[in-house]
């Protein structure tokens, strides 16, 4: 039997590896810019601009526009109809303001401004905090879950904690790569990075707790055989399925990515970087700390073990 579970050294190294990575990328994007995300004005606030232009427009092409004017960070849509545009961007000066119309001016002709104001950041302390809530809540019931599912299995409570350890292991990965894009390339987050990170946790905990139920059934199925061995049969016999599912949707997401429209790309992008993370938590990070779990290695949790039995 090819044995996946018996390389899990090799698999903590790569996940602490890239943990540490992305605890150091928030510690300093906490020190240059004062939060572990480069934030969007969805989170800051900014200067929001309605106009009513002189002919029907495309919010993308707008956008490029002022992205090739230095306003990287406006976020543009159409209100009402194809005339009329919502422009948010960072708080702006009157002069700075003025600027901005004078761009759109010589653009797209004369324009009406129909409002033009200072207005407070839409995702708040309170959407935040109810979205640490929602995962935290998240985690209490998956606990709960698993130890009914699996009670019948001994230290049922071990598989939901290694799902919620999996969980975290996400999070914080996804939440670092963003940290790093950030610093690097000025990659700003915003209200869809929330729900990105909700839906990749809920994906990622479904194809762990798959892996888990083989686990249940072939724990009675085959009784006598090591429990490192059944572990290593579970992950071999649903490796195909995980890989499939994943991939599927990992696919469309790149697609997405690569020929969809500018407003839309940096989501598919976190959560693609999530799905990743998860398809590989969820195989090489999840089981083997169960392994290690129940076999009491946290002592030499990075070192090898001796080659398991492939009879």
């Amino acid at each position: 039997m090819f044995t996946l579970i018996q390389k899990r050294p090799y698999y903590f190294l790569i996940s602490t590896t890239l943990i540490v990575l992305s605890v150091v990328a928030m510690v300093v994007s906490t020190l240059t810019l004062g939060s572990p995300l480069r934030l969007s004005i969805d989170f800051t606030g900014g200067t929001l601009l309605e106009a009513t232009l002189d002919r029907s427009v495309d919010p993308e092409d707008i956008r490029a526009l002022l992205t090739d004017e230095g306003y990287e960070d406006a976020t543009v849509k159409t209100v009402g109809d194809d005339a009329t545009v919502s422009i948010r961007t960072r708080e702006l000066t009157v002069a700075e303001i003025e600027a901005l119309k004078a761009v759109l001016a010589a653009a797209y002709g004369p324009l009406t401004v129909r409002s033009s104001d200072t207005v407070g950041p839409t995702v708040g302390q309170e959407t935040t905090r109810a979205a640490v809530y929602a995962i935290l809540a998240a985690g209490v019931a998956i606990l709960a879950f698993v130890a009914i599912a699996f009670r019948k299995v001994p230290n049922p409570i071990r598989y939901g904690a290694c799902a919620i350890a999996k969980m975290f292991h996400d999070v914080i990965i996804m939440m670092g790569v963003c940290s790093m894009l950030g610093l690097v390339f000025n990659w700003e987050v915003d209200a869809l990075f929330l729900t990105a990170v909700v839906t990749v946790v809920g994906f990622s905990v479904q194809d762990v707790i798959v892996v888990f139920d083989r686990v249940r059934e072939n724990s009675a199925r085959y009784r006598n055989e090591p429990y490192e061995t059944i572990i290593n049969r579970s992950l071999l016999e649903t490796l195909h399925r995980s890989l499939a599912t994943q991939l599927n949707s990992q696919f469309v997401m790149l697609a997405i990515i690569l020929f969809g429209g500018a407003t839309i790309r940096q989501f598919m992008a976190i959560m693609l970087i999530g799905m990743v993370t998860g398809t590989y938590s969820s195989l090489f990070f999840a089981v083997p700390l169960l392994v290690v779990w129940e076999r009491n290695e946290w002592a030499h949790i990075f070192r090898r073990r001796p080659q398991m039995s492939t009879t």
